[in-house]
């Protein structure tokens, strides 16, 4: 954990009385912040908290409805992003920005301020590798993005903002979809830039351990306003929690024992093709008990997706058998897979998961429009339907003001309650649970926690994709890490070591002793 250094000088970035107000909303109220050169200051919140529209602001995406900012002492009144990278300014979105057909060194100029012009590209690609040298990445300039790993993007995201000459460098959730060598070395990164002088502001919704790690200073949003600016020596994860959601979070759920059962699905020498026609799943063979959570940790975009995708018959096996309770369901669709006791999670819980401009009733009754109490002889039951709705949303404590608005206006996490609330509420035999809590926050992220693990002791069969290693230890009975399509081991939680699962994540599998 860095001590704050006692850093003297003056703010390179400030906001003073920033409000911005959307219909309905005050988004930021009165918000003061400032970062320093040489430091690295986090801002934490909920989902909904605030914080991408301050983030938005500082970067010139929106304009503050009051307040001013400085860069410099110089007042600024930032118009677009392009007037943020003249003065200084850079940001790494969640969602990365980048043309994957074009290479490293193509992107990293695309969009430059001088791009106008005559660039010598032979001193442009010698003045990027001294950067990535001074910092620490490890790219070949010449490779196109879609070949590179969700870190290595991320990497060119990063110094395409240093190259454009960022002194305050804005980064979304940072080690959201990283690998744990990934996070550690571009942890490194972040101090080696902050030694440099540079002033660096992570966004963080829940990965507290890494505020902890390399943040000097913390700003906390809760509705819209700063309600604690601190220093982070002496600060815990539960600490940073409580400021963060007005209460005690449990940051480590308990291990639920439970009696394992007998076999709920059993999977064998399953493959698949990704969307760009690629085996993406490579002979994948497991199986999950009653009163088990089997646990896939990986990141993003090594098979887990066509996996899940698979199993709920959303996507087509090339070969292998899937087996619910003794029954091949290989060839079965969704709504048959439904009716036998499948639930589905998806990660994409606006894309998949949910239809933005459908009311909340009409997505609960996704997973009831095959049930005769709700579509007696195809006649949808509004009213049940409705009472449903209800109900859930009070038992999974979704924040809306009824279940007549729109799926679009609920914030990420209310929207992933209802998910899984219309999911879990059909009891089914087996939950797929795909990063059921990526980019929730850790009020949120207890609560899909709980009920997963509430799921597990009444007997239910969960398969958890996760990528956040943490989670998948913490919660699953055993762990499979996964790399390029196939399973590197099944380890019991009693064996599971953290570094050991997250080099597997990263493609490096376990060293076998000879006798």
């Amino acid at each position: 954990m860095p001590t704050d250094n006692q850093i003297k000088k003056n703010a390179v970035l400030e906001a003073r009385g920033i409000t911005k107000r959307f219909p309905g909303c005050c988004a930021n109220e009165q918000i003061d912040f400032e970062i320093k050169a040489g430091e690295v200051h986090a801002i934490l919140g909920e989902n909904g908290a605030g914080k991408t529209t301050l983030m938005n602001i500082l970067f010139g995406l929106y304009q503050p409805d009051e307040g001013e900012l400085y860069f410099d002492g110089e007042k600024v009144d930032f118009k677009s992003p392009l007037d943020a990278i003249k003065k200084g300014i850079g940001m790494v979105h969640q969602k990365r920005k980048l043309v994957m057909a074009h290479s490293v060194i193509e992107n990293i100029m695309l969009g430059h301020p001088h791009a106008g012009e005559i660039l010598n590209f032979k001193r442009v690609k010698q003045e990027v590798t001294e950067l990535c040298e001074k910092y620490g990445f490890k790219l070949d300039l010449n490779a196109k993005v879609w070949q590179l790993s969700e870190g290595q993007r991320q990497s060119v995201e990063i110094i395409k903002a240093l190259y454009r000459g960022a002194k305050v460098l804005i980064l979304d959730e940072p080690t959201s979809a990283l690998s744990p060598p990934e996070t550690r070395n571009l942890l490194d990164s972040i101090r080696t830039m902050a030694e440099s002088d540079l002033a660096v502001v992570p966004f963080i919704t829940h990965k507290l351990p890494v505020v902890l790690d390399i943040s000097h200073r913390v700003t906390v949003l809760r509705n819209g306003k700063v309600t604690a600016q601190f220093a982070t020596e002496g600060a815990t994860e539960k600490s940073l929690a409580k400021s963060m959601v007005g209460r005690e979070v449990i940051i480590k759920l308990d291990k639920v024992e439970v009696e394992r059962g007998k076999p709920v699905l059993e999977v064998e020498n399953l493959s698949a093709y990704s969307e760009k026609d690629y085996l993406a799943l490579k002979g994948v063979s497991f199986t999950i008990h009653e009163g088990e959570i089997f646990g896939i940790a990986g990141v993003s975009g090594n098979g887990q997706e066509e996996l899940a995708e698979v199993l709920a018959g959303l996507r087509s096996a090339t070969t292998g058998t899937i087996l619910l309770d003794g029954e091949d369901i290989t060839r079965n669709s969704t709504l048959e897979r439904w009716r036998k006791g499948v639930g589905y999670v998806p990660a994409e819980r606006n894309e998949v998961g949910s239809i933005a401009d459908y009311s909340l009733i009409d997505n609960v009754a996704m997973n009831y429009y095959f049930e005769e109490e709700y579509v007696p002889r195809g006649v949808i039951n509004y009213k049940g339907l409705r009472e449903l709705t209800e109900n859930l949303i009070a038992e999974y404590n979704v924040a809306t003001p009824g279940p007549d608005v729109n799926a679009r206006a609920l914030s990420g996490g209310n929207l992933q309650k209802l998910i899984l609330a219309r999911v879990l509420s059909r009891k089914p035999r087996l939950i797929i649970a795909s990063l059921p809590t990526q980019g929730l926050d850790v009020g949120a992220i207890e609560f899909v926690q709980n009920k997963l693990l509430q799921a597990k002791k009444d007997k239910a069969a969960i398969l958890l994709i996760s990528g956040e290693i943490e989670e998948a230890l913490s919660l699953s009975d055993r762990v499979a890490p996964i790399y390029e399509g196939e399973l590197m081991d099944i380890i019991p939680w009693t064996d599971a070591e953290r570094d050991n699962v997250g080099a597997m994540m990263a493609g490096i599998k376990p060293k076998v002793e000879s006798l």
